[in-house]
């Protein structure tokens, strides 16, 4: 299949290599041109401009948000307008609802086929070939770049024919971690100020309990406060847990505890941590509390 993948980030790249050595025919974009160099190297073909990376079967896109996703979309050098009739565009990025909405309305009225399909998972994850996807939109669109998932991925979840459902339940998901951040950063400052090992802690947490991947992933890393190894940005808590408000007060859902994880992020960004992983939140914990 003739792909084009646009957005070569942290998760971005190892996906693309993935579809490269499955033997699909690969062109590759992305805003700092020189991040598709392994890729060049390994047989993709680099474009210029997300349009050119956009005239095969199928482009996959995973740009940070909703402004970059939407400048990908409908720019003067963007893929909507040079779509192939019947090919398919699969959006991996975290959106707004809203976004995914306008996009999925775009490409129906433009006869292109359209999915969501945000991912689950860390950089290693996705290196390793190991991600979930989180994938909506008509069954015949899924069931075409499956092959293709199962590139990257170890599972597919398909959440409804509506596309921005998966953006949806994205947001949903990455609340609940960000909110397992705030939980373990304010509970571990209690044990240290109460003279406990924050590794003694974290093993008796995730020996019992809380024997999930975020948990185990995340516990010690906010115990030995190893927030420069950045899996997700700071910037990235702000804006899900944002989205995850926008569309709860949309549907006038109550988000009280998002709120709260929402402020936090907040504050770690105006405490100069912006460049630092998203779990750094927990340092805002200990902060307050008086731990250096």
């Amino acid at each position: 299949m003739k792909i084009g993948f646009i957005g070569l980030g942290k998760m971005g790249l190892p996906i693309a290599q993935h579809i490269l050595d499955a033997g699909h025919e690969l062109t590759v974009y992305n805003r700092t041109a020189s991040k598709a160099d392994p890729l060049k190297e390994a047989g993709a073909t680099v474009a210029k401009t997300p349009a050119e990376a956009a005239t095969g079967d199928a482009v996959f896109s995973i740009p940070f948000d909703d402004g970059q996703m939407e400048e990908v979309m409908f720019a003067d050098d963007g893929i909507f307008n040079v779509m192939n009739a019947g090919a398919i565009h699969v959006c991996m990025s975290t959106l707004s609802v809203a976004v995914a909405d306008k996009i999925a309305k775009s490409h129906e009225d433009g006869g292109h086929r359209y999915i969501s399909a945000p991912v689950m998972g860390q950089p290693a994850m996705a290196e390793a070939a190991k991600l979930f996807v989180l994938a909506a939109g008509k069954p015949e669109n899924i069931e075409m770049v499956q092959p293709i998932f199962d590139a990257f991925s170890q599972r597919t979840f398909i959440l409804g024919e509506t596309p921005s459902q998966a953006n949806l339940i994205k947001l949903c998901m990455n609340f609940m971690v960000a909110s397992a951040f705030n939980s373990i950063g304010e509970s571990m400052a209690l044990a240290r100020k109460s003279g406990i090992d924050p590794e003694t802690y974290v093993e008796v947490f995730t020996g019992t309990v809380f024997t999930g991947m975020v948990y185990q992933g995340f516990g010690s890393k906010i115990a030995a406060e190893d927030y420069d190894d950045v899996r997700a940005d700071l910037a990235l808590g702000v804006k899900d847990v944002g989205q995850f408000i926008e569309a709860a007060q949309t549907k006038v859902v109550p988000s009280p505890i998002a709120s709260v994880v929402h402020n936090n992020f907040i504050t770690a960004m105006a405490n100069g941590f912006g460049d630092k992983d998203w779990s750094v939140v927990a340092k805002m914990m200990a902060k307050n509390a008086g731990i250096k």
